[in-house]
């Protein structure tokens, strides 16, 4: 086990330094965890959207660690939670259908649904100690990402950039994978402390996410 994830953990380790040292003193576009909106006195609506992107992102890190938790330990509720985990996903497709309409949404939430089953994947790979299916897995992981990065710049080019779209969901991958590893090895106090910054960084995501809807539909807000 320990030869198989130690690629994982170092990939993932350097992601973290980098979102310690970079990802909260971004401008007013970031996507890495700083509230690009908190100094900005926003309308109800523009509060409702922020509040409601803030709960399905919350709720996508925290369904994603409980299914660590359970399919790790091999719990009789993994594929429960998994697919409340998926369900997730299609929410959140379904948050931008007011904004870039249905197809977008779903499109959005295919691309979310498979970034969820590569994870499982992954897991089940990491737990096994296959480092063939570990490898497959983190490709297609990293594929996806970008694929979803050009779908939202494609949608928001002038407040969601492919760069910067490509480096949030990597980061979030980086951090994910730590916190799998560190679940795996038992490494109870990592394990926390990761999720801790997990959820920051989901937040910061959401945030960047609303704020460039905010901006691209001024006349909704």
């Amino acid at each position: 086990m320990k030869k198989s994830i130690l690629p994982l953990v170092a990939v993932a380790t350097t992601f973290s330094l980098i979102a310690c040292s970079s990802s909260y003193s971004q401008n007013d576009n970031s996507m890495s965890g700083k509230d690009s909106m908190q100094t900005v006195e926003l309308s109800p609506e523009a509060l409702e959207l922020k509040q409601a992107m803030r709960k399905l992102w919350s709720d996508h890190v925290i369904w994603t660690r409980q299914y660590i938790v359970a399919a790790v330990a091999g719990s009789p509720d993994a594929e429960a939670v998994a697919n409340r985990l998926l369900k997730n996903q299609d929410d959140i497709g379904n948050a931008i259908v007011p904004y870039y309409g249905g197809d977008a949404g779903k499109r959005l939430g295919e691309l979310l649904r498979e970034h969820i089953l590569i994870a499982v994947d992954l897991v089940a790979g990491a737990k096994a100690g296959d480092d063939t299916k570990m490898e497959d897995a983190d490709a297609r992981w990293h594929k996806n990402a970008e694929d979803i990065a050009i779908f939202l710049s494609t949608a928001n080019p002038n407040n969601w950039s492919k760069e910067e779209m490509v480096h949030m969901l990597n980061e979030h991958l980086a951090l994910t994978t730590q916190e799998a590893v560190a679940r795996l090895e038992g490494n109870w106090t990592e394990d926390i402390s990761t999720f801790d910054s997990i959820f920051i960084q989901a937040l910061g995501m959401a945030d960047g996410l609303s704020a460039g809807i905010i901006k691209q539909f001024p006349e909704k807000f």
